[in-house]
């Protein structure tokens, strides 16, 4: 089923949400979460209701952090606000509801038909640019292996852990930054991984051996914002993934509510760590 709101289109079946026909980024557990809020749209959802969605019943995780993750998530891709919201809207002690108007649209016979010709016809053409596409990937592969000096290092979604959701898409994007700034470190000897799946999932559900197996990542580095009797603070951590060490944590100030400063802060501390733990000779 397809449904479209405002200026996106969302394909149940395949998770798919595109917004003016191009694809966003939305990972599978928060996709279910929008799936049930668009069939429900103008409905109150309850949280267990999207609990049984995204998890089902045989499932044990922390599902208040897992489902506030979802929402967070799917605001995010419809670039929505959880304080003014045009999409998802909270109901305190009940649950969510999508608020804008969706046209469910049926999938078309006749539209389906003309694929499945076209994709016929066209079969021996894709056929023969895949055998040339093929041929280049492996020639790509074959001339320029990747060094066997290069260090995988993994970078984690950081996690928001104040409970205020204003906070989410700045952390989230934090993790963003510190991807791109360590990707120009030394290009000849990092690789930098922030993209996979495995990488954007919340810290109740994170698991580092998975991290380690899907990446293929020598380190990873983790961030949590957090509230303290002081104020907020940030905690970073550099972690050896093969034993799961702590290689350098740091407990950062935040100067205040608008986190200024902590960007800079962040970026320095995490290159830091990866000066003395995977650039300087003879580091673990």
């Amino acid at each position: 089923m397809l449904h479209k709101f405002g200026t996106f289109e969302f394909e149940t079946d395949t998770g798919e949400l595109r917004k003016n026909g191009r694809v966003i980024a939305l990972e599978p557990q928060p996709a279910k979460a929008l799936a049930l809020l668009l069939s429900r749209a103008g409905e109150i959802v309850s949280r267990d209701e999207l609990r049984e969605a995204v998890w089902g019943s045989e499932t044990h995780v922390d599902f208040d952090r897992g489902i506030a993750y979802c929402v967070s998530q799917v605001r995010t891709a419809l670039g929505d606000s959880g304080e003014n919201p045009r999409f998802v809207q909270t109901v305190p002690k009940q649950g969510f509801k999508f608020i804008a108007p969706v046209a469910p649209v049926a999938p078309d016979a006749s539209a389906a038909s003309a694929r499945t010709f076209n994709n016929w016809v066209t079969i021996p053409l894709v056929l023969a640019l895949a055998a040339v596409t093929t041929g280049l990937v492996l020639a790509t592969f074959m001339s320029s292996p990747e060094p066997e000096n290069v260090v995988h290092v993994a970078v984690s979604i950081f996690d928001n852990e104040t409970g205020q959701a204003e906070y989410d898409r700045t952390v989230a994007g934090l993790s963003d930054l510190v991807v791109e700034r360590l990707s120009k470190m030394d290009p000849e000897r990092i690789a930098v991984v922030g993209n996979a799946a495995v990488l954007r999932q919340p810290r109740n559900i994170r698991n580092l051996e998975r991290i380690a197996g899907n990446v293929h990542a020598e380190y990873v580095l983790l961030g949590q914002l957090q509230r303290g009797e002081s104020g907020l603070r940030f905690i970073t951590h550099f972690i050896r993934l093969r034993d799961e060490a702590h290689l350098k944590a740091n407990r950062l100030t935040v100067a205040d509510e608008k986190l200024t400063g902590l960007e800079d802060a962040v970026v320095e501390e995490f290159e830091r760590a990866v000066r003395e733990h995977v650039l300087t000779p003879g580091s673990n």
